[in-house]
């Protein structure tokens, strides 16, 4: 015993591959905010570009953008889990409500949680975005490879789903601000946009088949009424707007052959979504979604020196 006090907690996975500023960050930045949280920039796997891939898009988007904004509006900040430091008095004022347990055992998403606690408490939550050296590429970030399969990643996916959508309603319900009520309304709308996307999907399915019918002289006429015809313009429109951002997002991140890849990859993701979905709402339903599903990493052979 040194007789000296933690002044945070920094949360880890064993595998993930930790920036060489990183506690230098903590240490200049805690005192400031209850939480810090860098960003988590997913590792790409040669060998699995598609499930794998599909990771580095989205965390690019949502830890270039959506955080970013997220903080902007006065939301707080969920926690990824690794990559974030938790001041220590803080930490333990919310163990001291929590019969001196901070994290929530019972949770299939403790990390996201802590963080909205935390704001809930009224305490500062920072995302922070450091580029980790002068005049070149790249931010003080947190790496490591995430699931290569697609049954790794619908587990993956519908626990996160699970914990956020289903049991975060009952858990944190809704409170805060304007900010923090719309954000926790885009946490939780996973379920719904499954139903979206699979409408969708089905729809183009349809509209294909009556197009063919169609080319092949089928006597099929199709008549667009001209509000339907501009809402699909619209659409077309802000889609192409969402495919080029995460585009841009991606290549910022990753250069711009991943840039690219991430356009096809929007399909890959979708699947895995919806998926996702419903294993999330079957497990809820038949009362097993507290029922842990451990996710298998893999340690990063570049670490390996």
């Amino acid at each position: 015993m040194t007789g000296r006090r933690a002044k945070a907690v920094v949360l880890h996975d064993a595998e993930d591959l930790v920036h060489r500023y990183e506690l230098r960050v903590f240490d200049g930045l805690i005192g400031r905010a209850a939480v810090v949280q860098l960003p988590v920039l997913p590792l790409v796997d040669r060998n699995s570009r598609w499930i794998s891939g599909h990771y580095c898009d989205e965390f690019a988007e949502a830890h270039i953008k959506e955080l970013v904004v997220r903080e902007a509006v006065g939301a707080a900040i969920p926690l990824a889990g690794v990559g974030c430091a938790i001041e220590r008095v803080p930490l333990a004022k919310l163990a001291a409500q929590h019969e001196g347990r901070p994290f929530a055992g019972k949770s299939l998403t403790e990390d996201y949680e802590i963080g909205l606690r935390f704001g809930g408490l009224g305490l500062k939550t920072m995302f922070v975005r450091i580029p980790s050296e002068p005049g070149e590429p790249g931010v003080v970030s947190s790496r490591g490879y995430f699931p290569s399969t697609l049954g790794a990643a619908v587990r993956q996916k519908a626990r996160w789903l699970g914990g956020i959508a289903f049991a975060g309603w009952d858990r944190l319900g809704w409170s805060g601000g304007l900010g923090e009520r719309w954000m926790r309304l885009r946490d939780r709308r996973g379920p719904l946009a499954a139903l979206l996307i699979l409408g969708a999907y089905s729809a183009a399915f349809l509209w294909s088949q009556l197009w063919l019918a169609g080319l092949l002289g089928a006597p099929i006429q199709v008549r667009i009424e001209p509000l339907l015809a501009m809402l699909l313009t619209i659409n077309a429109w802000l889609l192409l707007w969402r495919v080029l951002m995460r585009a841009w997002f991606t290549a910022s991140a990753y250069g711009l052959e991943e840039g690219l890849l991430s356009i096809p990859r929007l399909f890959v993701g979708n699947l895995i979504a919806v998926l996702a979905a419903f294993r999330a709402f079957s497990r809820h339903v038949g009362g097993r979604s507290q029922t842990w599903e451990k996710t298998q990493h893999i340690f990063p052979k570049e670490a390996v020196l």
